[in-house]
């Protein structure tokens, strides 16, 4: 059987200007996961990601990492399938709807920085929303199902060209993470959402596959952190 190891990105920059940029932590929880794929002896037959800057910076820390520790890598692929849905589109989106109900959510998503708790309440209710379809159309939105099929083609062009006994790396988001745990166990998606919330940065998730037959093996590894006794690498934005 071969091997997919999803890997969440590293903390990324929330509340700042660019979110999409690894912060001094997303970048030491990279090393660190490399580090411990080089111990545990992974080679890695293909490696791709999404083409966000967090997903290909964790992938390029990390596989530097694990060469440096002997291991043989494959060259980095990018598949813009592993991509994370668009956050900003489902706010913009869902948030006039609730804006009746909770007359305090701009000032909120404005301050997330400040008020993390409850910027993830109020996004939380707009994500429900957005796989429920509970909103209008809206130009250039992705739909639920659209994410779905994007995240299952790119699963299906990696499965198609996998050989038997590959170890693949696939460096993506929790989103994508969550869709996949949705079309793999068949939980709903809001299941599959609450379990989202808990992927920490640079998680690991392994499958394993036969074929175009995929089991999940592990969810949501942490074990490169944790034996480090290091909680301030814990994070999960």
């Amino acid at each position: 059987m071969g091997d997919i190891y999803l890997i969440r990105h590293g903390q990324a920059s929330f509340g700042a200007d660019d979110y999409d940029v690894l912060s001094p932590v997303g970048i030491r929880q990279s090393q660190v996961l490399g580090d411990h794929l080089g111990l545990l002896g992974v080679d890695l037959d293909r490696c791709l990601s999404g083409n966000l800057r967090r997903q290909q910076d964790t992938a390029r820390l990390t596989l530097a990492a694990m060469t440096g520790a002997g291991r043989q890598v494959a060259a980095l692929e990018t598949d813009a399938a592993f991509n994370e849905f668009d956050a900003e589109g489902v706010i913009r989106a869902l948030l006039p709807a609730l804006l009746p109900n909770e007359p305090e959510a701009l000032h909120v998503l404005r301050n997330a920085a400040q008020n993390p708790s409850g910027f993830q309440r109020l996004f939380a209710l707009m994500v429900q929303r957005w796989h429920d379809d509970e909103h209008d159309a809206h130009d250039g939105l992705e739909t639920w199902g659209n994410f779905l099929d994007r995240v299952a083609g790119g699963l299906d062009r990696v499965l198609a060209t996998a050989g038997s006994g590959d170890s693949i790396a696939i460096f993506t988001s929790g989103g994508t993470i969550a869709a996949l745990l949705h079309l793999l166990t068949g939980i709903p998606p809001a299941q599959a959402f609450a379990l989202n919330w808990q992927i920490i940065n640079t998680s690991l998730s392994h499958l394993k596959f036969r074929g175009s037959d995929v089991t999940l093996a592990t969810f949501n590894s942490q074990a490169h952190i944790r034996l480090l006794k290091t909680p301030e690498l814990i994070t999960y934005r």
